[in-house]
């Protein structure tokens, strides 16, 4: 039986300059995946400028780096209106980050995680609020749309008035790592603790989350409120939601923290608290049951599809069912001890090796349709 041809797929990875992300994250894991896949011949393409010195030294060795030399808010701006700058010589050109460059000749795939700039451009970056518009372009061209859940992949089907066989499901995988340190985290964390992960962003509500913890504390004082994640467009809601409720000695910031002291932070706390308003997937909360932690989310966006059976569900906008869920789970050790068994049993489902797997074999499908 003969080999698989080889397909040539152009990957946009941008992303893998600068803090990690949620999409670097899934980024990194696909391209470090299919650079040992014998039948994918990977170029990692940055958009940018400034990062065009140092984009080859964060890709294996194995994939070719190929910079378009032009900033990435000219090139969106670009885009928006004419089909260059192209990408040429490829199969399959990827986006994983709602953009995907033009490729003359190639089939166009591109990535979106969720439909907030659809729904609420007024609660995104400036940069974001570009995505509807390049969106459309790309399928213009007649991209195809890859979605990482079904959640999602209704609403691209619904929002974008494309068929079935044009969106592509394929779940995230999670970064399980090793496994944190309780000690470390506790001492990150200053104690006893409730964490929160992610970039402070409207979307996240931690304002309804501070709102929660002063019900909290009413009853563990001690419990402080870990916040771990960078400075976003909402960190000047969530400060002063912070004054608002007397919070500023229970509350600890830290900032942008690496992937270790993340595991360190979730091995350590109490639970993780995620009350996100709209979620197109939800890693921290996989990356929580990774780490044995009970999990206190939303039944926001595809919450439910990710985490099943294995989190304590309450409605968003809620600081008083939220208070009571973290109150209990915090309370009851037969509930987190059933949280972080169910927890075990969810990560399972999902693994970058089964995404990069799957993503493949879509590279080389697509290609076939198009041939």
């Amino acid at each position: 039986m003969s080999a698989e041809p080889m397909v040539r797929v152009a990957m946009e990875a941008t992303s893998l300059l600068g803090p990690r992300t949620g999409v670097g994250a899934m980024t990194s894991a696909l391209v470090e995946r299919l650079a040992a896949s014998p039948d994918v011949d990977l170029t990692g393409v940055l958009v940018s400028w400034r990062g065009r010195r140092h984009f080859a030294d964060r890709l294996p060795p194995s994939v070719e780096a190929k910079a378009l030399a032009v900033p990435a808010r000219l090139a969106h701006r670009l885009w928006q209106r004419i089909d260059r700058p192209a990408l040429r010589g490829f199969d399959v050109a990827h986006g994983p980050n709602f953009v995907v460059p033009p490729a003359p000749g190639a089939v166009e795939l591109v990535t979106i995680h969720d439909f907030g700039p659809w729904h609420n451009p007024d609660r995104v970056t400036p940069h974001a609020r570009a995505y509807p518009t390049l969106v459309g372009r790309a399928l213009g061209r007649g991209a195809h749309v890859h979605t990482v859940s079904e959640f999602v992949a209704g609403e691209a089907q619904e929002l974008l008035d494309l068929p079935a066989d044009r969106v592509h499901t394929i779940a995230n995988g999670f970064t399980s790592g090793t496994a944190g340190n309780r000690t470390r985290g506790r001492a990150l964390g200053g104690g006893d603790y409730v964490l929160a992960l992610g970039t402070i962003e409207p979307r996240k509500d931690l304002p309804t989350l501070v709102a929660a913890m002063a019900d909290v504390w009413s009853d563990h004082p001690d419990v402080r409120l870990v916040v771990a994640g960078a400075d976003g467009w909402g960190t000047e809601a969530f400060e002063a939601s912070v004054d608002r409720f007397d919070g500023r000695d229970r509350v600890v910031r830290l900032g942008y923290v690496s992937d270790a002291e993340r595991f360190d932070l979730l091995a350590g706390a109490r639970c993780l608290a995620y009350p996100s308003v709209y979620e197109g997937f939800g890693l921290p909360p996989l990356e929580a049951m990774g780490q044995g932690c009970p999990v206190v989310t939303t039944t926001a966006g595809a919450l439910p599809e990710v985490c099943g059976d294995a989190a304590r569900f309450v409605e968003p906008h809620d600081p008083a069912g939220l208070a009571a869920a973290l109150t209990e789970v915090i309370s009851d050790d037969e509930l987190q001890g059933r949280l972080v068994e169910a927890g075990r049993g969810r990560v399972a489902r999902y693994s970058w090796e089964r995404m990069a797997d799957a993503m493949r074999a879509l590279y080389h499908r697509l290609r076939d349709a198009r041939s």
